[in-house]
């Protein structure tokens, strides 16, 4: 089941430079990750309930540094938390949805992830985002803290 937004995340060139406005604002990047399957460095920045998530390429083949050159920086996707998300994902394909992973995999934090093409949600990239512990809020347990 679909408990809240998880994050919001930003495509960034660098996210020592594209931190600071958040953090004029009195934010704090919380935790700062690479997540070299996805070929990403992340950074976390809690706000409230959510989070915005700052994506910077590692290298320029990755889907971050794509989406960059293509479109510049700016809003990526869309992530709400799941309780469920193999339930999550078999309701999806069930409703012919175009998933672009074959099964769930593991992401930033350590937690479980699945996206939905965009075609699939009124241009929007839509990931689903479970924490491995059922207990644990997510991105806030990241070990990788900066």
């Amino acid at each position: 089941m679909i408990e809240r937004i998880d994050h919001i995340g930003i495509a960034v060139r660098s996210i020592d430079e594209a931190r600071r406005p958040y953090e004029t604002l009195g934010l704090a990047v919380e935790a700062i990750e690479e997540v070299p399957q996805e070929g990403v460095r992340v950074a976390f920045i809690p706000c409230g309930e959510t989070a915005i998530e700052l994506l910077e390429p590692m290298d320029d083949s990755s889907p971050i540094a794509r989406f960059l050159e293509r479109r510049g920086p700016g809003v990526h996707h869309l992530c709400l938390r799941t309780d469920d998300i193999k339930s999550d994902d078999a309701r999806l394909r069930a409703a012919d949805l175009h998933l672009l992973r074959d099964a769930p995999t593991r992401g930033a934090a350590g937690c479980w992830v699945q996206f939905v093409h965009p075609k699939s949600v009124g241009g929007v990239l839509l990931e689903l985002s479970q924490p491995d512990d059922a207990e644990s809020g997510g991105h806030n347990e990241s070990k990788n803290s900066e």
